[in-house]
C-alpha cells in the first residue's frame, strides 16, 4: 500500500468522509483570489489580506503536498426552504447547530499527523489548518479531487453535497496526487436565483459584502438598511444557495452526534415550570424546543452577554459576538411582523447602545409596515402568535 493510500485509509477511519491529496504548488485560483480582494469583494474580512493565505508554500521550509480532509455536517432537519416562516422564530445556519467545527476537525486531523509523524519517522513536517489559518482550502480541496467549485462557491459532490467541512494537513511529503472532479452544476442557476440580496452577482463570483453569511457573522457595524429586509428571519448565517442546490437534496447526512442541533438549557423565567435539576444552577433560559434548529427570538434577545458566553462558547455562534446576534435579532424581529416583539423592540431602541438602538427603532418602523400589509389578524392566526 502506498503512503498517500494508507493516509487516505486512516482518514476514513479517524471518521472523515472524503481525504484526498494536492500538490502544494501556485493554483490559478490564488491569483483569482487576489483579484476578488482587490475588488472589495471581501468587506472587512481584514484577514483575508494576509499574504500568505494565498500560497501554502510559506508554510513549511519545503511543502509538497496538502492532504485535505471532508467530514459531512448535514443532519436530517428540514433546509431553510422548506420550513415555513414562523413569527416567532429566527434561523441559525445549520452548520452552527452543534459543536464548533474548527475543534471537531482539528482534533481529528492531529490525530493524523501524529500517526503519520509516527509511521514516517524523522523529518517529516507536517502543519494542519481548519479555516482559521492562511489556507484557501476550498482551492486545495478541489485540486485534491473533494468537488468542484459551484457556482455559488461551495464545494460540491456528487454524494456529499456542499454541506461539509474542509481541514487540510500541510506536509513536506511528496504524495501523488488526485484528479479534480468536472464541474457538475450544467445550465443549473438555482442558487443564483434564489440568493435574496444577490451576493451571487455571476456564476461562480460572490461579493460578500451582499451575502447574509457575512453581513449576520462579519460585520461588527450596522447592517445597510437595503439588506434588512432580506434578512427575513436569519440571525445567523445563511443556507439558500446551499439548501436550493440539487446536489443537496440527495446528499449523505451526518450521524456524528455533535453536528445534531445543540440543546439549550433550561427553562424559561417565570414558566411555572419545576426547578431546574441540582447542578444546573446559573445556567440560561432555553427555547421552549430545546435546540437551535429554528430557535425563538424572544428567547435569542434574553440572553446577557454572559448568558451568551455560556451557551455558545463551544459553538460557532460565538463568532457573530452576543452584541452581533442581538444586532441580527432585532432586524428579524421587526421582519418578523410579529406585533408582540413591539415591547421587546422598544426596549432596545431605548438602549444607551447606539448599535442596537438604531436596528431596534428600525424593527420598529419595519413591525408598523408589516402590520400596515398585513391589516387586522384573524383569529386563528392571533392565537397562533400567542403561542409564539
Amino acid at each position: 500500500m502506498s503512503l498517500a493510500e494508507w493516509i487516505k485509509q486512516h482518514g476514513r477511519a479517524l471518521g472523515f468522509d472524503r481525504v484526498g491529496i494536492a500538490p502544494a504548488t501556485d493554483f490559478p485560483e490564488l491569483a483569482l483570489f487576489s483579484e476578488w480582494k482587490e475588488r472589495g469583494y471581501a468587506g472587512e474580512l481584514d484577514y483575508l489580506a494576509n499574504p500568505k493565505r494565498a500560497d501554502v508554500r510559506e508554510l513549511l521550509p519545503d511543502p509538497r503536498s496538502v492532504i485535505c480532509c471532508a467530514l459531512v455536517y448535514d443532519t436530517n432537519q428540514p433546509r431553510s426552504t422548506e420550513v415555513p416562516p414562523h413569527p416567532g422564530r429566527g434561523w441559525i445556519s445549520r452548520y452552527a447547530w452543534g459543536d464548533d467545527y474548527h475543534s471537531v476537525l482539528a482534533g481529528k486531523l492531529e490525530v493524523l499527523r501524529a500517526a503519520l509523524a509516527e509511521r514516517v519517522g524523522p523529518g517529516f513536517e507536517g502543519k494542519l489548518y481548519v479555516d482559521t489559518g492562511p489556507v484557501l482550502e476550498r482551492v486545495y480541496g478541489k485540486h485534491a479531487g473533494l468537488g468542484w467549485q459551484g457556482k455559488n462557491t461551495c464545494l460540491l459532490d456528487n454524494e456529499l453535497g456542499s454541506f461539509f467541512f474542509l481541514g487540510v494537513l500541510v506536509t513536506n511529503l511528496e504524495l501523488a496526487p488526485d484528479t479534480p472532479l468536472p464541474d457538475g452544476c450544467g445550465s443549473c442557476t438555482l442558487c443564483l436565483e434564489a440568493c435574496p440580496t444577490g451576493a451571487i452577482v455571476e456564476p461562480y463570483l460572490l461579493d460578500a459584502r451582499r451575502c447574509l453569511s457575512y453581513l449576520t457573522i462579519e460585520l461588527r457595524g450596522p447592517i445597510p438598511e437595503e439588506f434588512r429586509p432580506a434578512l427575513g428571519r436569519h440571525v445567523f448565517g445563511c443556507d439558500i444557495c446551499q439548501d436550493v442546490c440539487p446536489y443537496n437534496r440527495r446528499a449523505w447526512v451526518a450521524d456524528l452526534a455533535v453536528f445534531q442541533p445543540r440543546p439549550v438549557e433550561i427553562q424559561e423565567p417565570n414558566s411555572g415550570r419545576q426547578p431546574a435539576p441540582s447542578g444546573s444552577e446559573g445556567r440560561v433560559p432555553s427555547d421552549s424546543e430545546g435546540s437551535l434548529f429554528h430557535p425563538r427570538l424572544d428567547w435569542l434577545a434574553s440572553l446577557t452577554e454572559k448568558d451568551f458566553r455560556r451557551v455558545f462558547q463551544t459553538s460557532a455562534v460565538k463568532r457573530a459576538k452576543w452584541r452581533g446576534l442581538l444586532r441580527n435579532v432585532l432586524v428579524a424581529m421587526g421582519n418578523s411582523g410579529n406585533r408582540r416583539f413591539r415591547p421587546l423592540l422598544e426596549k432596545f431602541a431605548a438602549s444607551d447602545d447606539s448599535l442596537l438602538a438604531e436596528h431596534a427603532r428600525w424593527g420598529l418602523t419595519r413591525l408598523a409596515e408589516v402590520d400596515t400589509r398585513q391589516g387586522p389578524l384573524p383569529a386563528e392566526a392571533r392565537r397562533s402568535e400567542a403561542g409564539r
